[in-house]
């Protein structure tokens, strides 16, 4: 599998457009942080989710992802979650988001994420959950893409931290972080190249794919069949698209 700085480097150009901070789930992190004053982000992207009201770190190993952050925190680093380069309990907590599964090793970087500070709390999808969402009907292929086979769940990080409580987070229908389920309500979204650039699934096809897709589902709003197949979603605010919230500490 391609390193993360590499393959943020090749897709994550726009990322800063369509992966904005939700509120809604940025309250599950932050609260999940408690009154933890100097946290740690590990996978750091382009800041989002970063509380300003601590001190925190962030670790990044993509320049391209680092070049697009504004208005966070200017502490950091470039390097990668299976070696951090800071001393142990060098933080109250650390937190990740929608980032393990772009890690090598998985493992390696649970242990170093553990050892760096007191709680953790990552922010997953449950693959048996997210693998039943809709818009795999249109690409089934996203299946195949390296980050989405064998994605870390909730028995993985059970067998690596202290869990102390895993929440379910739901996905509102007017999310404005555009990964790979927000618009669940809102399928015309996922025709609209500069969304799938932002989501690794869809941009890590090969481009005939990813046409191939698109087309499907292009098709599919035209003739009514999605709405005649999914429209029910449609009278829900929320979505369960299993996006789970853990917390450990330990």
């Amino acid at each position: 599998m391609t390193a993360p700085s590499e393959r943020y480097d090749e897709i994550g150009r726009s990322y800063s457009a369509t992966r904005r901070e939700e509120p809604r789930v940025a309250a599950y992190i932050w609260d999940a942080l408690g009154d933890a004053r100097t946290v740690l982000n590990v996978g750091a992207g382009t800041g989002s989710y970063e509380p300003t009201d601590r001190t925190i770190v962030a670790l990044e190993p993509s320049p391209t992802m680092i070049a697009q952050r504004r208005d966070r925190t200017t502490r950091v680093v470039r390097g990668a979650a299976e070696a951090l380069p800071f001393p142990d309990r060098s933080f109250d907590a650390a937190f990740a988001v929608l980032t393990v599964h772009h890690w090598l090793d998985r493992d390696a970087g649970m242990r170093e994420l553990h050892r760096v500070s007191a709680r953790q709390v990552v922010l997953f999808f449950e693959p048996f959950l997210d693998h039943d969402f809709w818009a795999l009907r249109y690409f089934p292929e996203a299946l195949d893409v390296p980050t989405e086979i064998d994605p870390p769940g909730e028995a993985f990080f059970r067998s690596h931290l202290r869990v102390r409580d895993v929440q379910t987070v739901p996905v509102p229908r007017d999310c404005v972080d555009g990964f790979g389920a927000a618009f669940w309500a809102r399928p015309e979204a996922y025709l609209d190249p500069d969304v799938q650039a932002g989501m690794s699934c869809l941009a890590l096809l090969p481009p005939d794919q990813l046409a191939l897709g698109t087309a499907r589902l292009a098709a599919e709003l035209e003739s009514g069949e999605w709405h005649r197949r999914f429209g029910h979603l449609l009278d829900l605010d929320t979505y369960d698209a299993g996006y789970r919230l853990l917390i450990a500490e330990g």
